[in-house]
């Protein structure tokens, strides 16, 4: 169960791997007036990720922690959640963050991400990018969409939060689909941040409940 407790500004620490797109999009975000969060740290599995620029430029402290630096997952998760803690976030969001971060028991809870599909549909280890989208079109499907979900200690499986729809077009690539998602993706990833923020979300077993 989150606490109910309205948190304002809430207090992020955003995790990432690439671009940096939606960082960029919660960066957008917070300077229009319409998301009231203040990113305190961004942490890269990657050395050369655009979203460290995104941040720098922003003025958000950026570091880069790299997991061929540690010989287990456990040891690579301790030092980013690490970094998370000396910047004392209310929640952490996952952005496009490709490496297996274990989540500690500290931040059971408070630990989301955002997959490009409708989980439990086209996720799991190895479904990232361009290739949820395929595995959609080879599929057939008629819709996809995203998923805010909380973490756990397996992938795209933690408790969803919310979902949103986008439909499938005839003509379709990876591509076409891929920005369709991420337009729905901008919408419903801050508004679970705002649904946190207002302790809006009880967690019971492998449901969310939105009061």
């Amino acid at each position: 169960m989150t606490d109910t407790k309205k948190l304002s500004p809430l207090k992020l620490a955003v995790l990432l791997s690439g671009a940096g797109t939606t960082l960029r999009n919660f960066l957008e975000r917070i300077a229009a007036g319409s998301l009231d969060v203040k990113i305190q740290v961004v942490v890269s599995s990657h050395p050369r990720a655009g979203g460290l620029q995104i941040a720098r430029d922003a003025g958000v402290p950026a570091v880069v922690v790299e997991r061929r630096s540690f010989a287990t997952d456990n040891e690579f998760g301790e030092a980013v959640f690490d970094i998370c803690r000396q910047h004392d976030p209310h929640l952490v969001a996952m952005a496009g963050f490709l490496k297996f971060a274990p989540v500690p028991a500290d931040f059971d809870g408070r630990v989301v991400n955002i997959h490009p599909a409708l989980i439990p549909s086209f996720c799991g280890q190895g479904f990232y990018g361009l290739k949820v989208h395929q595995a959609v079109l080879d599929y057939g499907a008629k819709v996809s969409g995203c998923t805010v979900h909380f973490v756990d200690n397996q992938y795209d499986h933690g408790p969803i939060i919310l979902q949103r729809v986008v439909p499938v077009a005839e003509d379709d690539t990876p591509q076409t689909l891929a920005a369709r998602v991420f337009a729905a993706e901008c919408e419903a990833y801050p508004e679970a941040l705002r649904w946190f923020a207002a302790g809006r979300l009880r967690i019971e077993g492998r449901r969310v409940l939105v009061l």
